[in-house]
């Protein structure tokens, strides 16, 4: 039987210390390949570099550099461009939480989204805070030999992935695992104000808003009571329940 062959990339950037955790965790589990933004590419969502073209350059350590985003990372990767086709792609560890409204800005998820895009089965791993990567290696590992056991099991749907965070805590306090759906933050803070050193105004993007709707069987509930949370995540943005409402609005013009 062939080994698996793993593709992992990240948001944070080909030298971030998730990155390297994520790529000593699975190392022994599977063939891994490594295809990670040049630079801390945080809340590039699933966004594609189309102005110009890209420069993948290979490291000491191995790891592929890529002077874009995550999206173009796995899209160069999963397209041959390296060598060889991933069975499964894994985005991490991201050094903090990307809760409820996060994946829509979560560079970590787009990776692993287009991962999923391309065919692929795609798990997009999170620490909810950047103290205990330790904790998150062994999550990985875990999660992934149950794939390893049985992906059969992980054929989700076309277009879906899974969105994994989990505690910023030691190992020992973990409480288990939970199937959470996504929570919702309220309204950001406004953006922050700074003066250049020519006097001149510009503007820092403020936090996300605090958790409004983090109730029982959400992610930040999962994280919050010290769970893994694993949020089955799929990309058809249809409002299916709509589609007869604004049919009827349409007609009414009629």
């Amino acid at each position: 039987m062939q080994p698996i062959k793993l593709l992992l990339s990240n948001d944070d950037g080909v030298h971030a210390e998730g990155l390297a955790t994520l790529a000593d965790a699975v190392k022994d589990l599977g063939e891994i390949q490594v295809v990670a933004p040049d630079r801390n590419r945080s809340g590039a969502s699933n966004s594609l570099t189309l102005d110009r073209p890209l420069n993948p350059q290979q490291l000491s350590n191995g790891f592929w550099s890529v002077d874009g985003t995550p999206t173009d990372c796995v899209h160069l990767a999963v397209g041959g461009l390296f060598g060889g086709q991933p069975d499964l792609v894994l985005s991490g560890i991201n050094h903090g939480a990307n809760l409820g409204d996060d994946v829509l800005y979560s560079g970590t998820v787009a990776a692993a989204t287009e991962g999923r895009f391309l065919g692929l089965p795609a798990l997009a791993f999170s620490l909810a805070g950047s103290n205990h990567l330790a904790t998150a290696a062994q999550v990985v590992r875990k999660l992934l030999q149950v794939f390893l056991h049985n992906p059969e099991a992980l054929k989700l749907p076309a277009r879906s992935l899974l969105n994994i965070n989990i505690p910023d805590v030691p190992a020992f306090a973990l409480k288990g695992y939970k199937i959470t759906r996504l929570g919702h933050r309220g309204r950001g803070n406004q953006p922050v104000e700074v003066l250049n050193p020519a006097g001149q105004k510009r503007y820092w993007i403020a936090p996300p808003g605090d958790a409004l709707e983090a109730g029982p069987g959400t992610d930040f509930h999962a994280i919050h009571q010290g769970y893994v949370s694993i949020t089955p995540l799929q990309f058809d943005m249809t409002r299916h329940e709509s589609l007869e409402q604004v049919e009827a609005w349409l007609n009414s013009y009629n």
